[in-house]
């Protein structure tokens, strides 16, 4: 599979009550489409994964395809601490005929390369999908390295693609040096520019649920028109937001920039609070600043 372009790890509106809202949830999906992202991720930590239960995964998966359709690309997320729990998510990415899976490593449980190798190889066989994984050792506690890569390169052809979010360059360096055939998708926000330069293909952006064409418009830039000069001052125009992403609220500031699209979301569930409402105030300012910025550059 092609990991080409914007990949959006699509929020999870709720009710009042906290439940999950399918029919805003199907507007998310259907507002992206719209502006035309690349693919779609479900499952993602923007989706706020960690928080549902797992019949509530297997249905909001299985909802994603009955809207997406063959609209765009779907790529299911597998996270767990239990690979048990992984294998079942990968199943029903299967059973609904997903595009691709996103496998990462387990948190909390720290384990070796080659145990995360192993947990790797299990969700791979039962899905046999595309996979692009996902190496965040900020929130799992492990890094992906030489011999976690080379074990599964060793026993399957499915690993395509990584979302790397490490933030060191020097993996990054790596990857594109060591590992060619490996796509590269960018999972650094404010290094996405950087990630370009070094042949990434994909940027899976939280951001691009409610400002798609600005990330698509840095995406095209870098890749498809190789104009790194544009691409700078799209960079620029889009670090305030990118900063403000990193102040402690990530989903929170996703979940009301989509508000501000006319998108219902209800909120975030515990232990997560909204924003403030200066917060939001200073969401608001960056963010039409921002739109500013990118349209005057594309001279729109």
């Amino acid at each position: 599979m092609k990991f080409e372009g914007i990949y959006t790890p699509a929020i999870t509106p709720l009710t009042n009550d906290g439940k999950i809202d399918n029919q805003a949830f199907s507007e998310v999906l259907e507002s992206l489409i719209e502006a035309k992202v690349h693919g779609i991720i479900i499952g993602g930590s923007t989706g706020e994964y960690y928080s549902h239960t797992p019949e509530e995964r297997f249905a909001l998966s299985k909802l994603a395809k009955d809207v997406i359709g063959d609209r765009t690309a779907l790529i299911i997320g597998t996270g767990a601490t239990r690979t048990e729990d992984s294998i079942e998510y990968a199943k029903v990415a299967k059973e609904i005929k997903a595009d691709a899976i996103l496998v990462g490593s387990p948190p909390y449980a720290l384990p070796t390369e080659a145990e995360n190798a192993a947990h790797a190889l299990a969700i791979d066989k039962v899905a046999d999908l595309p996979i692009m994984l996902y190496d965040y050792p900020g929130r799992m506690g492990v890094m992906m390295g030489s011999e976690f890569f080379e074990t599964v390169f060793a026993h399957s052809n499915n690993f395509e693609a990584i979302k790397a979010s490490s933030g060191d360059m020097n993996q990054l360096h790596m990857l594109a040096r060591t590992y060619p055939k490996l796509q590269l998708s960018c999972g650094w926000d404010d290094q996405a520019l950087e990630f370009f330069a070094w042949g990434a293909s994909s940027w899976v952006c939280a951001g691009s649920n409610f400002l798609p064409q600005e990330h698509i418009a840095l995406y095209e830039a870098c890749v498809l028109e190789k104009d790194f000069d544009k691409g700078r001052r799209i960079m620029m125009a889009m670090l305030p937001f990118m900063d403000f992403l990193e102040t402690g609220k990530f989903v929170q500031t996703i979940k009301y920039g989509c508000e501000l699209n006319g998108l219902k979301t209800g909120g975030v569930r515990s232990p997560l609070q909204p924003l403030s409402d200066e917060q939001k105030q200073t969401l608001e300012q960056i963010v039409t600043t921002l739109k500013q910025e990118v349209a005057a550059i594309r001279g729109k």
